[in-house]
């Protein structure tokens, strides 16, 4: 048979218990100090209460007359019987100074010795003491009797033991009623408080949430996703390890306001905000993040959640995916144009006209070779030659020429690990998609790509100091300078948002570039459209650079009719 193992008390359990033994223990001791301060009091309102009956008795001078009879009891044993009824005294006991007793509750004691001591008050002083005598232990005082200057009597008066501890049991009686309902109601309330702690731990005892707590930190620090908790001052109150490296914080940022943080204004300003917020794109200095954020709300507004995706390699990738896509376009494009053609070969022949479809077939290929090889020619890095001669084919079926300036070279080999290839697909791709867009349905429609390396004005070392130039002009209608910073802003665009949305292509140039320490900028063209500028710096030992920027030889155009 299986014993059941009893299951640890929970937290609220055991802070029920240790309050209620604390109440118990506060509650009895309280009662029992009072039992005994109130005894104590009770003794010495017994005492004062027998000295005064005791010399109130030794004042009278009926018993100083009555002393000097042959018979004193017979008159002072009706007199002290009388002054305990008055006065609520267990006993009057009047004798001689040497102890024999004249009077006392009980007749057969008379002229019996006193029991207790009567020294101090043979030598004319007042005193009290606790005594067990002929009816129990008592409160007493015991006074002298004077006639004149001599001591002819004493006399003593008490109130037994017993009687007090009755009178302090009748307090005792209520204080215990008090006291058991003192207990009652916190215990009630206890239980009350505990009942909500209950609730709000789940029941947990302290070792689950011991547990839970380890577990939620080893949880919180092993996801790669950022999350970042803010109070209802938007304070930042938690934050993950994956969320210190998304948003580039250091150093001790708990406590800290969002603002504090040198985040981007639009990214602040969405972890600002009251409304939740899904899957928005937010770029930082060197990512492209996803943040959803969620109010945490319970009556009133406690703060916020946020979660944070980093997708800067997925927009790379989904760059290269557009790249591609634009290539097969192209390729779809130059096919019916090929099948065109090849058709019109075909009919020239059947015509009769043979000589004719050569001249033409050899004129198109001529034209065709002829762009490519002035394309690779001009840029013989294998990756900006491809994507010059697919955004070539894209711009031209968007009735968009596109030319590559003469003054541009670019020799194999000038990538590194430093300026991969997919960065400046991302930087060209999106400069070019921005001028074609810009340049479409303007009198004449071009996009003119300069591409080359020079040495940088302020380097000792040539290689050391050599940029990389891309330049891209269109022939559209410019940028207004008061919107020169802002249109490298993501979300920012002159043209309506498609289903995509806008605004995206050059804030992630701007980041490519800034991740490359190099400078991005946009000036007014000759002809009145935009000139965006990139100079990316190349590292020492990154392979070898053109040495400075060649003349002009003409320029490399692609588009056109027909072509």
């Amino acid at each position: 048979m299986r014993i059941p193992i009893p299951r640890p008390r929970s937290l609220a359990g055991q802070l029920f218990a240790m309050q209620a033994v604390l109440i118990a223990v506060v509650v009895a001791g309280y009662a029992l100090f009072t039992y005994l301060s109130d005894r104590s009091q009770a003794e010495e309102a017994a005492g004062r209460q027998a000295v005064a009956v005791a010399r109130a008795v030794a004042d009278s001078p009926s018993v100083r007359e009555a002393i000097r009879t042959p018979d004193p009891t017979a008159e002072l044993q009706p007199y002290a019987l009388r002054v305990m009824r008055d006065t609520d005294v267990d006993f009057v006991t009047i004798m001689s100074p040497r102890g024999i007793r004249w009077t006392h509750p009980d007749r057969e004691r008379i002229g019996g010795r006193f029991l207790g001591h009567t020294e101090e008050a043979l030598r004319g002083r007042t005193f009290t003491e606790t005594y067990t005598g002929t009816l129990g232990p008592s409160v007493r005082a015991v006074t002298p009797v004077r006639d004149g200057e001599r001591i002819v009597g004493l006399v003593s008066a008490g109130i037994r033991v017993e009687a007090i501890t009755e009178r302090v049991r009748s307090q005792v009686v209520a204080l215990t009623g008090v006291a058991a309902g003192a207990l009652a109601l916190g215990a009630v309330g206890t239980y009350v408080v505990n009942a909500r702690l209950r609730r709000h731990t789940h029941g947990m005892n302290a070792a689950e949430l011991s547990r839970m707590h380890d577990y939620h930190q080893a949880a919180l620090h092993a996801v790669r996703e950022g999350l970042l908790m803010l109070d209802g001052q938007y304070r930042v109150a938690l934050i993950n390890d994956g969320g210190r490296e998304l948003l580039g914080v250091s150093g001790d940022v708990v406590g800290r306001s969002v603002t504090e943080l040198g985040l981007p204004g639009p990214l602040t300003g969405a972890l600002l905000s009251s409304r939740p917020r899904v899957d928005e794109v937010h770029l930082t200095a060197d990512r492209v993040l996803v943040v959803n954020t969620s109010p945490v709300s319970g009556g009133e507004r406690r703060g916020t959640v946020v979660t944070l995706r980093d997708v800067t390699e997925l927009q790379s990738l989904m760059g290269e995916l557009d790249s591609e896509r634009g290539f097969t376009q192209a390729l779809r494009s130059q096919a019916h144009e090929a099948a065109n053609r090849l058709h019109t070969v075909v009919s020239l022949i059947e015509l009769g006209r043979a000589e004719e479809a050569v001249e033409f077939a050899t004129a198109e290929l001529e034209l065709a070779q002829a762009l490519t090889d002035q394309v690779v020619a001009a840029v013989s890095e294998p990756v900006l030659a491809a994507l010059l001669l697919g955004k070539t084919a894209q711009a031209n079926e968007r009735g968009v020429e596109l030319e590559v300036s003469g003054d541009s070279r670019l020799d194999d080999g000038l990538l590194t690990e430093a300026l991969p290839a997919r960065d400046l697909v991302t930087i060209l791709g999106n400069l070019i998609d921005n001028a074609v867009d810009a340049a479409q349905g303007s009198v004449r429609a071009r996009v003119t790509v300069t591409a080359y390396t020079e040495d940088a004005e302020d380097a000792e070392d040539a290689e050391a100091g050599a940029e990389l130039v891309l330049r891209v002009s269109d022939t559209g209608d410019g940028v207004d300078p008061a919107h020169a910073e802002a249109v490298f802003r993501r979300g920012f665009s002159t043209k309506p948002a498609g289903p995509g949305g806008r605004g995206l292509g050059l804030a992630l140039v701007r980041q490519a570039v800034h991740r490359h320490a190099g400078t991005l900028t946009v000036t007014r063209a000759d002809e009145g459209g935009a000139v965006f500028e990139a100079r990316l710096p190349l590292r020492a030992g990154g392979g070898p650079a053109a040495a400075g920027r060649p003349r002009p030889e003409g320029a490399v155009r692609g588009g056109g009719g027909g072509r």
